[in-house]
């Protein structure tokens, strides 16, 4: 298993950054629905597993991915493609904490259709 010393690990995190620095505001959003999208598949297999610490930070990174992307929102000049973002947002993060309280990975599957969608609307725009 690798631990936060390996240095694939190290060189990941690395690129990621990199990337991120250089990012649009476009391909940010889109690397943090890839990056919230891995997470929940993580946090499925966690349930699966009954690994409830591991499900419960893996949880808690999902919340905060669906709530730096819903604090990159204009709501007072993005109209109502903001506004039905951050509903879709609310939701997801509402989904998340129900699937993570009742330990369903099932519950996850509504939230990856939305994040899905939202995705490739946001690709469509480039």
């Amino acid at each position: 298993m690798l631990n936060e010393h390996d240095p694939f690990n190290a060189y990941k995190q690395t690129t990621l950054n990199a990337r991120a620095a250089a990012a649009t505001p476009h391909e940010m959003v889109r690397m943090l629905l890839d990056g919230l999208l891995e997470e929940i598949e993580r946090t499925s297999g966690f349930m699966q597993r009954r690994s409830f610490e591991d499900k419960g930070r893996s949880v808690n990174k999902c919340l905060n991915i669906v709530h730096g992307l819903d604090s990159m929102l204009d709501l007072e000049n993005g109209g109502e493609v903001a506004t039905s973002l951050n509903r879709l947002y609310d939701y997801c993060s509402r989904q998340l904490v129900t699937a993570s309280v009742e330990n369903d990975p099932e519950a996850l599957v509504p939230i990856i259709k939305v994040i899905n969608d939202v995705r490739e609307g946001w690709t469509n725009l480039s």
